[in-house]
């Protein structure tokens, strides 16, 4: 369907008569007759292949990636708490005095 892809018909496949069998009354000479050639089989081709180690490689650094991005976010919002908290002490001693 949406993810098949369809190949076009080639372009150089010819279709051959059917090879006609030989009647049993007519005896078998010893001289080689021509073959005709068989239909060739429509070429197909390769779809491109992708090794395990590149996808290892791939899910590893999204791994290592989406670790890296998780610390900066929590540092964020930590450092974003501590600043509150300071701000909120400080403002309370200043209005003690």
């Amino acid at each position: 369907m949406l993810f098949r892809p369809q190949l076009p018909p080639s372009p150089t496949a010819t279709h051959h008569p059917a090879v006609t069998t030989q009647h049993a009354d007519q005896m078998a000479c010893a001289c080689q007759h021509a073959q005709p050639a068989p239909p060739m089989a429509p070429a197909r081709r390769a779809l491109p292949s992708i090794s395990t180690g590149a996808v290892a490689v791939v899910l590893v650094g999204g791994v290592v990636l989406t670790a890296l991005l998780t610390a900066v976010a929590v540092t964020a919002i930590s450092v974003a708490v501590a600043a509150v908290v300071l701000r909120s002490l400080l403002g309370a001693q200043h209005r003690n005095r």
